[in-house]
């Protein structure tokens, strides 16, 4: 049974880490809003080996309460952080790459911070230390990174603050970035994410303890006011499905657990609880610090602003949200994934389904869900060879060579792998299957998981020489939406679809009384298909005459004996399927 105690907080502690190595940097550093720091030590710890092109370095950036280790080196050593995703044989294959993970700028676990000695005083800077942000904390990973003898890193990860770090990254370095992975982020919190740590800091500064953030030296800490931010904060980490499932059965069953918290409900020491654990491990004026960095992170506050920033990008991207997390919702990273494809960036995305919340890209079970799109943005296993199949060879000889493409549900992307090998300039695909999308991304084609029921308003008029919706038009609620879409983003639609009056099936309805089927997309039982349509070839043809669509190459099939139908035949009766060429008025 799950202990419902368990967290992502669980593995981690204040043991010293074995492998933290220290760089020290002596001069200045002047930060982003005036301050300046005398010096800099950055607290890293790396894994694997760099190759001799220093080209396989990949960069891990932490969330707030993390730290420079984000996984095992040994059997004898600590779990870390991320440990589903680094390591051996996984995600970031550290085997293949050489992981640099660094703790921030402002930190408590060996990079300088507020609890790092003043020279000028002698004391622990406390509340004197100055304000940085995400870009200062990323201008000292780079002083790092140059200092391991990395020009460009193969990629940057990172989630949450480290997902800002990874944006930070590839907009303000960008000669420096290959791959930049964006999991559970955005380009500005929410006035309502502020607010959170907003009342999370005054719980830390009110309290008594706190003597004005120089508590060092006094023997008191606020441990209370911390303990309350990270209780607030473990709130906004969690979705609601998640608490009700870890504490609604036995909601008046609250552990006895030694603490000064309210514990009437199993909610409630459940919260003390991990108040109580990261009092021990965390420090208050870093918390301060580092909370103010994210809240300070803002690539623009308007679209105009935030296309601005991401012109300077020059790596492909993938961006990863979490159904169910409403401190960064997926609606923002889609807002990501529309500046990148506006800018003709490249870009994957996809949306994991899961009740696990904001804390969702530090669970196992989630994990399991988006590293192969970790794995396959990496480049960190050989893609297999495209499967062959009867309507994809039909779909090739209506594209010429050299034509960009967007395949709307692409599948495993085996139409776009051939179209690759024919030396397409540009192609995408979309789907909503995570596991379908990766599996297009194994083959180095972008794919982005699209509700198509809202068009494709992401994509700029012209985008692609041809638009495919092969045996996706009858799963859509408003297919002349669709269709206009389609033609607006590309200069050629070219619609498959299976002929639903076609003779066998006229037959099955007209002589057996049943609801037809046919193999393929129309396969399901009446009461359990997915289709919404079922269109016939002289449907398809009398909807492009209202639209005004002209259809300038019809391909009708009898699949049953795999040929063309005739001219002296009639396709609406005779053929299985059609493949339209449509161009736009």
């Amino acid at each position: 049974m799950v202990d419902p105690f368990e967290s992502t907080d669980s593995v981690r502690s204040a043991a010293p880490l074995r492998y933290m190595q220290t760089a020290v940097f002596p001069e200045p550093l002047r930060l982003r809003h005036g301050g300046t720091l005398p010096g800099v030590e950055v607290a890293y710890e790396t894994y694997g080996t760099l190759d001799e092109n220093r080209s396989n370095a990949v960069l891990i950036c932490h969330a707030v309460t993390g730290d420079s280790h984000p996984a095992r080196h040994d059997e004898d050593d600590d779990p870390g952080w991320w440990e589903g995703l680094v390591g051996p044989g996984k995600a970031v294959d550290t085997d293949r790459f050489f992981v640099i993970c660094s703790n921030v700028l402002g930190g408590c676990r060996g990079t300088t911070g507020p609890g790092t000695i003043n020279p000028a005083t002698g004391m622990p800077y406390g509340s004197e230390f100055p304000l940085v942000t995400v870009e200062d904390i990323v201008d000292v990973q780079k002083k790092l990174v140059d200092l391991l003898g990395v020009k460009r890193l193969h990629a940057v990860v990172g989630g949450s603050l480290g997902g800002h770090q990874v944006l930070s990254w590839a907009t303000r370095h960008p000669d420096c970035v290959g791959t930049a992975v964006v999991i559970a982020a955005s380009a500005r919190l929410t006035a309502q994410a502020i607010a959170f740590d907003v009342v999370g800091r005054n719980a830390i500064q009110t309290d008594p303890q706190f003597h004005g953030g120089q508590y060092y030296g006094t023997g008191e800490h606020p441990r209370t006011g911390l303990a309350l931010a990270r209780m607030l904060g473990h709130i906004t980490y969690l979705s609601s499905d998640a608490m009700t499932r870890k504490f609604d059965l036995d909601r008046h069953a609250p552990r006895d657990i030694v603490t000064d918290f309210e514990k009437r409900f199993s909610v409630g020491s459940y919260l003390a609880y991990q108040g109580k654990q990261f009092v021990g491990r965390f420090d208050a004026n870093s918390y301060v610090a580092i909370t103010l960095a994210m809240d300070n992170f803002d690539l623009g506050d308007t679209r105009e602003r935030r296309l601005e920033s991401f012109r300077a990008a020059k790596c492909d991207w993938l961006v990863i949200s979490f159904s169910s997390d409403w401190l960064f919702p997926p609606s923002q990273s889609r807002e990501l994934v529309a500046l990148m494809t506006t800018l003709g960036q490249p870009v994957s995305y996809c949306e994991i389904d899961t009740d696990g919340g904001h804390d969702s890209f530090l669970l196992r079970k989630d994990i399991e869900q988006f590293a192969p799109l970790v794995e396959a943005k990496l480049g960190a296993r050989k893609p297999r060879p495209p499967r062959e199949a009867r309507e994809d060879d039909r779909i090739l000889d209506l594209i010429p060579p050299g034509s960009s493409v967007l395949d709307l549900g692409c599948g495993e992307g085996d139409l776009l792998a051939r179209l690759q090998a024919r030396g397409a300039p540009l192609l995408c695909g979309v789907e909503v299957s995570t596991a379908l999308i990766a599996a297009t991304m194994q083959h180095g084609i972008d794919a982005i998981d699209y509700d198509l029921n809202v068009g494709l308003p992401e994509f700029t008029d012209d985008r692609f020489d041809y638009v495919v919706l092969s045996s996706t038009l009858q799963a859509v609620p408003n297919v002349e939406h669709l269709l206009e879409e389609a033609l607006r983003v590309g200069r050629r639609a070219i619609v498959g679809f299976t002929n639903f009056a076609h003779q066998t099936l006229r037959e099955m309805f007209g002589l057996e009384g049943r609801a037809p089927k046919a193999p393929g997309p129309y396969s399901y039982e009446w009461y359990n298909t997915p289709n919404r349509r079922f269109p016939s070839i002289q449907d398809m043809l009398d909807l492009c005459e209202k639209m005004g669509v002209t259809v300038e190459d019809a391909r009708y099939y009898d699949d049953t004996q795999d040929r063309i139908i005739g001219d002296d035949e009639d396709p609406n009766l005779a053929a299985e399927t059609a493949l339209l060429v449509l161009r736009k008025p």
